[in-house]
């Protein structure tokens, strides 16, 4: 229930004690102010309620400011604090940068004594490099010239090998030539061998000569004449006639044979004199004496004493072609 105020009560009184019309325009000015009353209440309450809800807005909105403030100052001195730190940092950085800079001038030069170095060094290794290619070229060169200088040495060996393997068939064919003329001799007075690639036929002295003598017996006559006659048929085949002895000192008076040296000596002659007198050039046949000093055996009994007194002839294919090659060689090698 709604409470009117005092005046509009006493006016109400007022109104009932007056007379009818009087009061009737009253009461219904009152009423009419009654109604104004309650409209400017109900706007005044209006405005209340709108007044209330303003101020708890802006009682709301002055909490938030509040706590926006608080939260602003809180953020400014966390900012001020990120500043300092900021600051502080830009400071470390500041001298960092100094110190790096300063590093750096040094770290520059340091580099550019560095490069100074490597730029000398490779020029150095450059003015090498060049040598060593100019080395190269020429040794390039040298081994065109060693490779065609091998190319001809082996072409040399070649023919030396052919000349080599013709003259070792030339020595089988001559030994074989020998030893088939003079199969009726052969035993341990006649023997044919071949040795450092020359055939040796070894006549003893029984077949040969009496003891002492220089003159060949008609069985040693008939041998020799057999071996001239192989000779003969081989042209490019020189003789050497060695004669040997014992160790048993000549006895002979002076005037004749003076030692064993005479007696090898003219055996050697009697017989290369033989040979000649069979048909074989003389220029291809040499005669000489070894004494006692070339022995097969020792003299320390009286049948190697007999090995020893021998006479020696040695055959040896010539050697032109191979002298010719090997000349070859030699003034190739000189150049």
């Amino acid at each position: 229930m709604k409470h009117f105020p005092a005046f509009a009560f006493c006016a109400l009184l007022a109104a009932s004690a007056l007379p009818g019309c009087v009061a009737s325009k009253k009461y219904d000015d009152l009423k009419a102010r009654q109604a104004a009353t309650e409209q400017a209440k109900t706007e005044s309450e209006q405005q209340y309620r709108k007044a209330v809800t303003e101020l708890k807005k802006a009682s709301d909105e002055l909490a938030q400011l509040r706590l926006d403030t608080r939260r602003l100052v809180d953020d400014s001195t966390e900012t001020g604090r990120n500043l300092r730190r900021m600051q502080q940092l830009n400071t470390q950085l500041t001298d960092s940068y100094d110190k790096l800079l300063k590093n750096s001038d040094r770290a520059m030069a340091d580099k550019s004594a560095d490069y100074n170095k490597v730029a000398k060094d490779l020029a150095r290794r450059e003015a090498e490099l060049g040598e060593l290619d100019t080395n190269l070229r020429k040794s390039r060169t040298d081994i065109d010239k060693l490779t065609a200088d091998l190319t001809a040495r082996e072409a040399r060996l070649a023919e030396l090998q052919k000349a080599l393997a013709e003259k070792d068939r030339a020595v089988d064919a001559l030994k074989a030539s020998v030893s088939n003329a003079l199969r009726g001799f052969q035993g341990t007075d006649l023997q044919v061998k071949m040795k450092d690639g020359k055939v040796y036929v070894s006549l003893s002295e029984q077949l040969l000569f009496k003891s002492g003598s220089t003159k060949v017996d008609p069985k040693g006559q008939e041998a020799l004449k057999q071996l001239a006659t192989v000779l003969q048929q081989q042209p490019d085949v020189n003789v050497v006639v060695e004669g040997h002895t014992d160790n048993v000192p000549f006895s002979r008076p002076a005037g004749a044979m003076q030692d064993n040296w005479d007696l090898s000596v003219l055996r050697a002659t009697e017989i290369a004199r033989l040979l000649t007198t069979g048909g074989v050039q003389p220029e291809r046949v040499t005669a000489s004496g070894r004494s006692q000093y070339v022995p097969v055996a020792s003299n320390d009994s009286p049948q190697n004493k007999a090995l020893n007194r021998r006479t020696e002839i040695i055959l040896t294919p010539k050697l032109n072609e191979l002298l010719k090659i090997l000349d070859s060689n030699s003034t190739a090698g000189g150049k």
